[in-house]
């Protein structure tokens, strides 16, 4: 798991908490390591350390036409291929920017 740093977006948790947290959710599974990547793309993270493949959550097709072009930019620029797993139908509705602001 990797979380990455948007300077267009002001997260609830500071990035050191997100990892302290996901680092605890996944002590049980000995193949999942938490980092983070702050300094440019996603393909550099993936570059860097080797990783050929990104799974992605959608909510649904607004997120699958934004994240697809993104999808379709790592795989040329790194070969990264992406796979899509669609979000709890029920959950749907949830998104990073209305917690943030409910939270504020």
């Amino acid at each position: 798991m990797c979380v990455m740093f948007n300077p267009n977006k002001t997260g609830r948790l500071p990035i050191t908490e997100r990892l302290d947290r996901l680092r605890a959710a996944a002590t049980d599974l000995d193949n999942v390591t938490v980092d983070s990547h702050t300094g440019g793309l996603l393909v550099d993270y993936c570059r860097r350390v080797g990783i050929d493949v990104v799974i992605r959550g959608v909510r649904g097709v607004r997120d699958l036409d934004h994240e697809m072009p993104m999808a379709r930019m790592n795989h040329e620029l790194a070969g990264v291929e992406t796979f899509f797993i669609a979000a709890d139908p029920t959950l749907a509705h949830i998104s990073s920017t209305l917690v943030t602001t409910m939270s504020q």
